[in-house]
């Protein structure tokens, strides 16, 4: 049947019947003469996603050319309308698909969050942070022991070793999904040799290639790419952010070792100042005042012998921890009991380097984590919904048969095939996973904010404790001074006989609290410095570092 003579207007629809060798209908709107090009009514479904939109008008485009190779030699009649039947069946089933971002109506793919102020600039003001300078900010402490157990610490801590093996493991399931987009190929080779009774032997062999491919037409494969490389992230900075809390953790618990051991020092000392007025009390006899004297000296000492234990359990408690951080056992780890000299805590300088809180938000490897997490369920929600749809697979094989390794009768086996196949009903199980991965992204959203706000806490909490520890020990130094000054003139006093012995006993007692106090308050001050820097994002080169 010819083409009727086309219409001026382009008002009036015609039908075309197609060359036998085609054997469908198509119904087709007549238009002017040029008649402009029109895209494939398939597309229109797949308008959303560029890329998924191609895919499919190739797959249509290619089902075409081989339906009409495969026409030629269809007969008409019932033949030829089951194959219509077949035909248009799966290519409906594909143009009805659409991308899944444009096709979620279960829901917002990003849900309403309450926004986070993030403040212009923190409480305290000071000059800009160095990167660097965050980077190593334990250097700044002067101590070269502290440098020694954070380097050792990086190399041999178990949760840095923890962390890099779920890393390796994210880099090999992305490995995996990123296989999934190429095509199989196998091979396989036999050979046999029967013999039968009053038969001669005969030898067959066959060697072949077998190839499949599944084209992503809608992102199923690709989105969980997609899933896997932000997961592989996700690892990677949580591996740089147990490297920054392992960091943190051995200078705090260092510093508080240090901290412990001045405090033995302070309390030796003490013990030694009360083994004197003992002997001093003791020489005075002969009245009841002075064996009440005598015995409240005995009673000093004893309790300044009884604050020596403690103390050395304290600084053995700190010295395991230690060695935990450092990846060793708990009694590998020793340190000498006298202090460097001069005899100091590991302080960092007063003044404060501070990023903006944008910029901490942005150098912090957690936060980072947790936006790279949000990532990998948006692309998990895609797949869900992708998984949905139905699967196209093409296979070919070549093969090679024949009796005989030389002989006759040798034969070359070809094939091509293709399937479709997708859920034609599931209870709403498909449904509800794309429901399950919305929930999983609503859930990391939330952990996102947390973790915001959460940063924003710690680097204000740190901000505040260290100005009052600051305060608090400029205080301690002056009751220092003046207890000191107390306690000579006390027992100058009691020398000469013109002061009680229990004045004397209080003046002890009162230095030697201010002086422990003045100690807690430095390793106070020194535990805020390393707080604050952990949590502006020091110990790792956040802008330079690599992500895989």
């Amino acid at each position: 049947m010819r083409w009727r003579k086309p219409c001026s207007t382009g008002k009036r629809w015609i039908a075309r019947r197609s060359t036998p060798s085609c054997a469908r209908r198509l119904w087709r709107r007549q238009a002017p003469h040029p008649r402009p090009r029109r895209r494939p009514w398939w597309s229109a479904r797949c308008r959303s996603n560029s890329y998924q939109m191609e895919q499919c008008e190739a797959a249509m485009d290619h089902t075409l050319r081989i339906s009409k190779r495969t026409c030629i030699n269809a007969r008409s009649g019932a033949a030829a309308a089951v194959f219509r039947a077949g035909l248009l069946a799966p290519c409906l089933m594909l143009a009805a698909c659409g991308p899944w971002n444009s096709r979620m109506q279960d829901g917002p793919l990003v849900p309403p969050a309450q926004p986070v102020s993030i403040p212009e600039r923190w409480s305290r003001d000071a000059p800009p942070a160095n990167a660097a300078a965050l980077a190593d900010w334990w250097a700044q402490f002067g101590d070269p022991r502290l440098t020694l157990l954070i380097a050792q610490a990086q190399r041999n801590s178990t949760s840095v070793a923890i962390a890099e093996a779920r890393l390796k493991q994210a880099r090999a399931l992305r490995d995996l999904a990123g296989a999934g987009l190429a095509t199989y190929v196998s091979a396989s080779v036999s050979a046999e040799r029967v013999r039968e009774q009053n038969s001669a032997p005969r030898s067959s062999y066959h060697a072949g290639l077998d190839a499949s491919w599944e084209p992503d037409l809608y992102g199923y494969r690709r989105q969980g790419l997609s899933a896997s490389e932000a997961t592989v992230r996700a690892e990677a900075l949580t591996l740089e952010d147990a490297r920054v809390s392992l960091a943190a953790e051995v200078a705090l618990a260092y510093i508080e070792l240090r901290g412990v051991q001045q405090r033995q020092a302070l309390a030796r000392a003490y013990h030694v100042r009360q083994q004197l007025l003992l002997d001093m009390a003791g020489r005075r006899t002969g009245s009841v005042g002075a064996e009440i004297d005598r015995q409240r000296a005995r009673a000093a000492l004893a309790l300044a012998a009884a604050a020596l234990p403690g103390l050395d359990a304290s600084r053995a408690q700190l010295e395991h921890s230690l060695a935990l951080l450092c990846g060793d056992v708990p009694d590998a780890l020793t340190l000498d009991l006298a202090l460097p000299s001069p005899s100091r805590i590991p302080e960092a300088p007063d003044e404060l380097a501070l990023s903006l809180p944008a910029d901490t938000l942005r150098q912090r490897p957690d936060v980072r984590a947790a936006a790279a997490r949000v990532s990998a369920v948006i692309a998990r929600v895609g797949q869900a919904d992708a998984a949905r749809k139905p699967v196209v697979r093409l296979e070919g094989t070549i093969g090679l048969r024949g009796l005989g390794i030389g002989g006759a009768g040798s034969s070359v086996l070809r094939g091509l095939f293709g399937a479709i196949s997708g859920t034609a009903f599931d209870g709403g199980s498909g449904q509800a996973r794309v429901a399950a991965e919305q929930g999983a992204l609503l859930e990391n959203y939330a952990l996102l904010r947390a973790s915001v706000l959460m940063a924003l806490r710690e680097v204000e909490d740190a901000l505040a404790g260290l100005a009052a520890d600051r305060a608090r020990r400029l205080a301690l130094q002056e009751a220092v001074a003046a207890a000191a000054q107390a306690a000579t003139l006390a027992m100058r006093a009691y020398q000469d006989d013109a002061l009680e012995f229990q004045t004397v006993l209080d003046t002890q007692r009162t230095l030697l609290a201010s002086e422990d106090e003045l100690v807690q308050a430095t390793v106070a001050q020194g535990t805020s410095h390393v707080r604050l820097y952990k949590a502006l994002g020091g110990g790792w080169q956040g802008s330079a570092a690599p992500l895989p």
